[in-house]
């Protein structure tokens, strides 16, 4: 099943998405109350998706966006020597783990807010986003997929000069309002034919830019739940992002960085597309 969020009548509504016919059936509840536990209700009016405007399937966070660095070894190693002096010793061997303030969440068209005055290195990540749909703490690895309600298309935008100012951490660096496109639907586990087959791209303006499968994490999405819910609690609503890989802009030669007008779409096979433009924005 494919859950998408739109606004009926002033009003946020879920809806069931059907690609093949290109509709969207609305339903008495919202995406967020589903994840947690609640009925979807019986399916209603049914409307064609090119006369809907779709946002980010969520909107009710529990706390920030979880976060993996350095998921696929090509994106780490594209990096070495390019982090300015912030590089790591050796390849880390369990997973990185940073967050995001969920006010950075976007829908799957909106405009990616840009303020050049803020910071002058906007880079793209495409990623897989996973959603917790059950609580959780210290998860075996080999239950932990019982806990995924659903996983979605994410783009964790980040400003390259901001992670090298405060430290290298990765807070500030990606933490900027309307930067980060999430959707275009939250696709439950029973719809994923496999998890270790899922192509990420990202395109800007058309070029191929970041091409990669599933299959290159070098943590596997159960072993994320595991090590991430170790003495720590998740909870249904969480939204985990699982790393980008080789591609990014600022590892380029010569480097590639977003600009006011540019358009990023960012897939993944099985889960949708995210058409959004960087857009000028004042956020100082």
């Amino acid at each position: 099943m494919k859950l998408a969020s739109l606004t009926v009548d002033g009003v946020r509504r879920a809806g069931v998405v059907d690609e093949a016919e290109q509709s969207i059936a609305l339903l008495p509840t919202t995406v967020d109350d589903i994840v947690r536990g609640g009925s979807p209700g019986v399916r209603g009016e049914v409307l064609p998706l090119a006369e809907v405007r779709l946002e980010s399937p969520l909107h009710r966070f529990n706390r920030d966006i979880l976060c993996t660095g350095w998921n696929y070894l090509d994106h780490f190693e594209e990096s070495k020597g390019k982090r300015e002096g912030q590089d790591p010793v050796a390849v880390p061997e369990r997973p990185t783990f940073f967050t995001k303030g969920p006010d950075t969440v976007i829908g799957p068209a909106d405009a990616i807010a840009y303020d050049p005055e803020l910071s002058q290195k906007w880079d793209y990540e495409a990623e897989i986003a996973m959603v917790i749909g059950r609580d959780g703490r210290s998860i075996p690895e080999e239950k932990a997929l019982d806990h995924v309600f659903g996983f979605l298309v994410a783009n964790d935008v980040s400003q390259r000069d901001l992670q090298r100012a405060h430290g290298g951490q990765w807070l500030k660096g990606k933490s900027l309002d309307a930067t980060m496109p999430l959707g275009p639907w939250l696709t439950t586990t029973d719809s994923v034919e496999d998890l270790a087959s899922m192509q990420v791209q990202c395109e800007v303006n058309g070029q191929l830019l970041q091409n990669a499968s599933s299959a290159q994490m070098a943590f596997s999405f159960a072993r994320i739940i595991a090590e991430l819910s170790h003495g720590m609690t998740l909870r249904a609503g969480d939204v985990i992002l699982t790393g980008t890989p080789s591609g990014i802009g600022s590892a380029r030669e010569p480097q590639i960085f977003l600009r006011d007008g540019d358009l990023v779409v960012t897939r993944v096979s099985g889960l949708g597309e995210l058409r959004n433009t960087v857009t000028l924005t004042e956020l100082g």
